[in-house]
């Protein structure tokens, strides 16, 4: 298992610094951490992250994507030595016309693009940078799972329903090309409907890529699969399920979910397993071992 996983967690209480993008992860990570005893002091970037994180952190300040320096030193006054990110970071942004008026670069993020960052704009080589501007300061990223592992979704069957014959030969392709895009740092999901490939994740996330399939597959009945990278470094961009990800499924026609097990994290489980129960969709919690003596029998 990833280096990353589990090598931190102390009973003692920490103050965790939390840099925060989209989506209810940073939320749910605040929640948890606090319930354990930790103090969260927490950077959103502006435009991303909710706003409901100001009722469940100790405190938070929103700061523009391209302000690196303020985030390190709110963290700095804050007097944390361990931060966790959570949440998307919607690389969108970064290609959007007039980017560099919206999201004007500090010193810090200067000197991390041009010390840090290679050709490559993949999600890897950007948030490797990050940690290692951050680690000038002494401040050390932790994978948000050292604090909070009971996201992760553990090994079976979430819901009644399961995935026909038809339906493992679909998950099964999709599983080898969601690790290759994975592998080659792309993405993490694939859709495939009668062992055709219909939609591969790229910089616009799952859920556009879940409804992507849908366009192109009218007729529904797709299966959705999401891995975690062969490389996956379990400080930032875990693969991440929620009650949105069904949302996006019920509105393109979806009807199974595959997910690696203990490296995906299930947000709001409960909700999410009444919601896919209430619809019809299968959500499978795997891995590759079994998903091939699935394929066998």
């Amino acid at each position: 298992m990833n280096e990353h996983i589990h090598p931190f967690v102390s009973a003692k209480p920490q103050r965790l610094g939390l840099l925060a993008g989209a989506g209810r992860f940073p939320i749910c990570f605040a929640k948890s951490a606090r319930a354990a005893g930790h103090s969260v002091h927490c950077v959103g970037v502006l435009g991303m992250a909710s706003d409901e994180l100001g009722d469940v952190c100790d405190s938070y300040v929103a700061a523009p994507l391209g302000r690196l320096g303020k985030a390190i030193r709110l963290f700095k006054r804050a007097r944390v030595d361990n931060a966790v990110m959570a949440g998307k970071i919607e690389k969108t942004a970064l290609f959007k016309r007039f980017r560099w008026v919206r999201n004007f670069p500090d010193w810090r993020m200067i000197h991390m693009c041009w010390k840090y960052v290679t050709d490559s704009k993949s999600d890897d080589s950007l948030l490797l940078a990050v940690i290692r501007e951050f680690e000038r300061d002494q401040i050390r990223f932790r994978s948000a799972l050292d604090y909070c592992p009971e996201l992760l979704v553990k090994h079976g069957f979430l819901t009644r329903r399961k995935p026909s014959p038809a339906q493992w030969r679909d998950v099964n392709l999709g599983w080898a090309m969601a690790k290759e895009i994975g592998r080659l740092d792309i993405g993490q999901t694939v859709v495939v409907h009668d062992m055709a490939v219909m939609a591969v994740e790229a910089i616009e996330g799952t859920d556009a890529c879940i409804r992507r399939a849908g366009t192109l597959c009218r007729r529904g009945g797709f299966c959705v699969v999401k891995v975690a990278k062969p490389q996956q470094d379990m400080r930032f961009d875990v693969p991440t399920i929620g009650v949105q990800t069904l949302q996006s499924m019920r509105e393109a026609g979806g009807r199974v979910l595959a997910i690696e097990s203990e490296r995906t994290i299930l947000l709001d489980a409960d909700e999410v397993v009444e919601l896919a129960d209430k619809l019809g969709i299968a959500i499978v919690a795997l891995n590759a071992d079994e998903l091939q003596l699935r394929i066998a029998s």
